[in-house]
Protein backbone atom coordinates (compact mmCIF):
# COMPACT_ATOMS: atom_id res chain seq x y z
CA UNK A 1 0.00 0.00 0.00
CA UNK A 2 3.02 2.67 1.01
CA UNK A 3 4.44 1.55 -2.31
CA UNK A 4 1.84 2.65 -4.47
CA UNK A 5 1.84 6.34 -3.24
CA UNK A 6 5.84 6.95 -4.53
CA UNK A 7 4.68 5.82 -7.98
CA UNK A 8 1.41 7.93 -8.28
CA UNK A 9 3.40 11.14 -6.87
CA UNK A 10 5.44 10.09 -9.92
CA UNK A 11 3.47 10.09 -12.46
CA UNK A 12 1.78 13.07 -11.40
CA UNK A 13 4.57 15.13 -11.16
CA UNK A 14 4.94 16.13 -14.77
CA UNK A 15 1.34 16.97 -15.22
CA UNK A 16 1.53 19.36 -12.33
CA UNK A 17 5.01 20.86 -13.98
CA UNK A 18 3.11 21.74 -17.12
CA UNK A 19 0.56 23.08 -15.27
CA UNK A 20 2.67 25.58 -13.44
CA UNK A 21 4.71 26.60 -16.85
CA UNK A 22 1.35 27.62 -18.37
CA UNK A 23 0.52 31.25 -17.91
CA UNK A 24 -2.79 31.65 -15.91
CA UNK A 25 -5.56 33.77 -18.20
CA UNK A 26 -8.26 35.27 -15.94
CA UNK A 27 -11.63 34.16 -16.48
CA UNK A 28 -12.86 37.75 -18.02
CA UNK A 29 -10.62 38.12 -20.41
CA UNK A 30 -11.79 34.37 -21.84
CA UNK A 31 -15.14 35.81 -22.39
CA UNK A 32 -15.36 38.42 -25.21
CA UNK A 33 -18.87 38.92 -23.95
CA UNK A 34 -18.38 39.97 -20.31
CA UNK A 35 -15.99 42.91 -21.98
CA UNK A 36 -17.94 44.36 -24.09
CA UNK A 37 -18.71 48.00 -22.86
CA UNK A 38 -16.66 47.63 -19.96
CA UNK A 39 -12.99 49.37 -19.48
CA UNK A 40 -10.14 46.93 -19.30
CA UNK A 41 -8.53 47.06 -15.53
CA UNK A 42 -5.31 48.84 -15.73
CA UNK A 43 -2.02 46.67 -15.67
CA UNK A 44 -0.93 46.21 -12.35
CA UNK A 45 -3.59 48.29 -10.70
CA UNK A 46 -5.43 46.15 -7.89
CA UNK A 47 -8.72 47.75 -8.97
CA UNK A 48 -11.78 45.08 -9.26
CA UNK A 49 -13.59 45.95 -12.55
CA UNK A 50 -17.45 44.19 -12.31
CA UNK A 51 -19.34 44.55 -15.29
CA UNK A 52 -23.23 43.26 -15.38
CA UNK A 53 -26.25 45.13 -16.81
CA UNK A 54 -28.00 46.62 -14.65
CA UNK A 55 -31.15 45.03 -13.79
CA UNK A 56 -34.75 46.98 -14.38
CA UNK A 57 -34.69 48.12 -10.88
CA UNK A 58 -37.28 46.94 -8.43
CA UNK A 59 -40.82 45.93 -9.88
CA UNK A 60 -44.02 45.20 -7.44
CA UNK A 61 -46.71 43.00 -9.10
CA UNK A 62 -49.28 45.02 -10.43
CA UNK A 63 -51.77 42.19 -9.49
CA UNK A 64 -50.94 42.36 -6.05
CA UNK A 65 -51.03 46.33 -5.57
CA UNK A 66 -54.35 46.12 -7.15
CA UNK A 67 -55.56 43.83 -4.73
CA UNK A 68 -54.17 45.87 -2.04
CA UNK A 69 -55.62 48.96 -2.98
CA UNK A 70 -59.17 46.80 -3.19
CA UNK A 71 -58.26 45.83 0.23
CA UNK A 72 -57.75 48.85 2.04
CA UNK A 73 -59.22 51.38 -0.19
CA UNK A 74 -62.95 50.29 -0.28
CA UNK A 75 -64.14 52.93 1.56
CA UNK A 76 -65.17 53.15 5.26
CA UNK A 77 -65.77 49.97 6.83
CA UNK A 78 -69.97 49.62 7.59
CA UNK A 79 -69.87 49.29 11.84
CA UNK A 80 -72.70 46.40 12.56
CA UNK A 81 -74.62 47.85 15.57
CA UNK A 82 -77.82 49.37 16.97
CA UNK A 83 -80.07 49.55 13.33
CA UNK A 84 -82.74 52.19 15.42
CA UNK A 85 -85.59 50.72 17.43
CA UNK A 86 -88.35 48.16 16.02
CA UNK A 87 -91.64 49.35 15.71
CA UNK A 88 -93.27 46.29 17.30
CA UNK A 89 -91.31 46.54 20.55
CA UNK A 90 -93.18 47.50 23.84
CA UNK A 91 -89.70 47.99 25.72
CA UNK A 92 -89.11 51.18 26.55
CA UNK A 93 -85.18 52.23 25.67
CA UNK A 94 -82.90 52.72 22.45
CA UNK A 95 -82.08 48.88 22.34
CA UNK A 96 -84.15 46.60 20.04
CA UNK A 97 -85.91 43.78 21.35
CA UNK A 98 -84.15 40.51 21.44
CA UNK A 99 -86.41 37.46 21.49
CA UNK A 100 -85.27 35.17 24.56
CA UNK A 101 -84.41 31.97 24.16
CA UNK A 102 -82.37 29.98 21.47
CA UNK A 103 -84.26 29.22 18.23
CA UNK A 104 -84.11 25.65 18.59
CA UNK A 105 -85.38 25.09 14.73
CA UNK A 106 -82.40 26.76 13.41
CA UNK A 107 -80.39 25.19 15.80
CA UNK A 108 -81.66 21.19 15.14
CA UNK A 109 -81.04 22.21 11.16
CA UNK A 110 -77.92 23.74 11.26
CA UNK A 111 -77.00 20.55 13.01
CA UNK A 112 -78.51 18.30 10.46
CA UNK A 113 -76.61 20.04 7.71
CA UNK A 114 -73.20 19.74 9.79
CA UNK A 115 -73.68 15.98 9.96
CA UNK A 116 -74.58 15.75 6.14
CA UNK A 117 -71.81 17.57 5.25
CA UNK A 118 -69.05 15.55 7.65
CA UNK A 119 -70.77 12.94 6.45
CA UNK A 120 -69.87 13.47 2.42
CA UNK A 121 -66.55 14.26 3.90
CA UNK A 122 -67.02 18.37 2.98
CA UNK A 123 -65.70 21.22 5.57
CA UNK A 124 -68.32 23.03 7.69
CA UNK A 125 -66.91 26.33 8.61
CA UNK A 126 -68.51 27.84 5.62
CA UNK A 127 -71.40 27.40 7.35
CA UNK A 128 -71.09 30.36 9.86
CA UNK A 129 -69.76 32.70 7.24
CA UNK A 130 -72.54 35.75 7.86
CA UNK A 131 -71.41 38.28 5.64
CA UNK A 132 -68.42 36.60 3.38
CA UNK A 133 -65.83 38.83 2.22
CA UNK A 134 -63.20 38.07 -0.17
CA UNK A 135 -59.30 38.10 1.54
CA UNK A 136 -56.85 39.58 -0.15
CA UNK A 137 -55.60 36.69 -2.09
CA UNK A 138 -58.90 36.15 -3.53
CA UNK A 139 -58.85 39.70 -4.81
CA UNK A 140 -55.56 39.36 -6.31
CA UNK A 141 -56.90 36.59 -8.26
CA UNK A 142 -59.79 38.34 -9.48
CA UNK A 143 -56.92 41.33 -10.53
CA UNK A 144 -54.68 38.82 -11.88
CA UNK A 145 -57.73 37.01 -13.70
CA UNK A 146 -58.66 40.49 -14.67
CA UNK A 147 -55.10 41.46 -16.46
CA UNK A 148 -54.80 38.98 -18.73
CA UNK A 149 -58.20 39.14 -19.99
CA UNK A 150 -57.09 42.58 -21.16
CA UNK A 151 -54.09 41.25 -22.20
CA UNK A 152 -55.88 38.71 -24.36
CA UNK A 153 -58.34 41.56 -25.59
CA UNK A 154 -55.50 43.54 -26.66
CA UNK A 155 -53.53 40.49 -28.54
CA UNK A 156 -57.15 39.96 -30.55
CA UNK A 157 -57.37 43.30 -31.19
CA UNK A 158 -53.79 43.81 -32.37
CA UNK A 159 -54.26 40.02 -34.41
CA UNK A 160 -57.34 41.45 -35.92
CA UNK A 161 -55.73 44.72 -36.76
CA UNK A 162 -52.80 42.88 -38.73
CA UNK A 163 -54.93 40.31 -40.55
CA UNK A 164 -56.86 43.02 -41.91
CA UNK A 165 -54.17 45.28 -42.85
CA UNK A 166 -52.78 41.78 -44.44
CA UNK A 167 -55.67 41.05 -46.35
CA UNK A 168 -55.78 44.85 -47.44
CA UNK A 169 -52.09 44.81 -49.10
CA UNK A 170 -52.66 41.41 -50.35
CA UNK A 171 -55.86 42.90 -52.45
CA UNK A 172 -53.64 45.87 -53.70
CA UNK A 173 -50.89 43.63 -54.88
CA UNK A 174 -53.70 41.24 -56.76
CA UNK A 175 -55.33 44.04 -58.10
CA UNK A 176 -54.69 44.80 -61.82
CA UNK A 177 -52.77 48.19 -62.04
CA UNK A 178 -54.93 50.54 -64.47
CA UNK A 179 -52.98 51.14 -67.63
CA UNK A 180 -51.88 55.10 -68.18
CA UNK A 181 -53.99 56.68 -70.71
CA UNK A 182 -51.86 57.53 -73.92
CA UNK A 183 -50.75 61.00 -74.83
CA UNK A 184 -50.82 62.47 -77.87
CA UNK A 185 -53.01 61.90 -80.36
Amino acid sequence: MLVGYPIALAMLAPAAADAAAQPQTPAAAASPQSQAGCPPPAPGSTTIVICTQRTNGYRLNPDIMEAKREMHGAGRPVRPGVEGPRPDCATVGPMPCVSAGINLLAAALTAAEMAKRLASGQEVGSMFLTDPQPDEYHRYLAAKARREAEEEQKAATAKAKAAGAAAAAAAAAAAPSAPAPAEGN
